[in-house]
């Protein structure tokens, strides 16, 4: 068995994470309550300090974790999904379809990701988690298509693809058996990749004040702190602890990715074992 530090590393920021989100509300204070303690650094009663409004900040961290990581996850899963659709079953496909998918995925790559995604969340008005997941997963699929494909486009020609073809094997099940399985490090890190994406767009898009999701977020948290010049105050115990928590987050995240292309690589993990 191999073990490697960094995916427990990965997996124990991440599931710290997750477990805050799920479980932290009911252990910590209202997040939207209101005090007369203003401005108050980090304390015995508030461990992160209180806003300019005198809300707990480690309640608010705590309350803001569970939108954050619903949005990141879904958005990157959704991303994934439509990667592999587009990017392994027009790659297998060949011809007119790939050719067509292959165009359609061209089209979104080039196009800028962070300004499209303003001008639609902009224009939608719909308020919750999946139409901000829709919005971000809509633009983010294309780089890891392109990735997918190309993979695909190798793996297809070989001998135990082309003999499996040759049984009158279906072609979705060659794909299933002999084709994703040959790309599950490629689609765990292109998953990885997109919920880092997704994260750090809806960060980006509630500190300018465009959320849609109507929940709070690390994002919304920096957008008030912004708004209210605390930066300016010096109250860094409002701004620094949801940015250390994205990246934080990120760098679990990361840390999973890599040591997962070590395990799933026999090449990788050769290496690593004669050096």
């Amino acid at each position: 068995m191999i073990r490697s530090r960094r995916l427990y590393a990965g997996a124990g920021i991440v599931a710290f994470f997750t477990l805050m989100a799920i479980f932290g509300p009911f252990l910590t204070p209202d997040a939207g309550a209101f005090s007369r303690l203003e401005w108050k650094p980090p304390s015995g009663a508030h461990w992160l300090g209180t806003t300019s409004l005198g809300q707990d900040v480690l309640a608010q961290i705590v309350s803001s974790a569970r939108a954050t990581l619903e949005i990141g996850a879904g958005a990157g899963l959704v991303a994934t999904i439509i990667a592999i659709a587009i990017g392994i079953g027009g790659g297998y496909a060949g011809g007119v379809v790939d050719e067509g998918l292959s165009l359609l995925s061209n089209v979104v790559l080039v196009i800028p990701a962070l300004p499209l995604i303003i001008v639609i969340a902009t224009f939608v008005h719909a308020s919750g988690v999946w139409p901000t997941v829709l919005v971000i997963s809509f633009v983010s699929w294309a780089a890891s298509a392109r990735v997918l494909r190309a993979q695909t486009l190798s793996i297809r020609n070989r001998d135990y693809v082309l003999a499996a073809r040759a049984g009158g094997e279906r072609a979705w099940r060659i794909v299933l058996s002999e084709i994703l399985p040959n790309e599950l490090a490629l689609i765990i890190a292109q998953l990885t990749y997109s919920m880092i994406f997704a994260i750090l767009t809806l960060v980006i898009l509630d500190f300018l004040g465009l959320a849609s999701s109507g929940q709070p977020t690390w994002g919304t948290m920096l957008y008030y702190a912004q708004t209210s010049e605390a930066l300016s105050s010096g109250a860094w115990w409002w701004f620094v602890p949801p940015g250390l928590c994205i990246a934080l987050f990120g760098m679990g995240l990361a840390l999973i990715n890599f040591s997962m292309d070590e395990i799933l690589n026999p090449r990788l993990r050769v290496y690593k074992e004669t050096s």
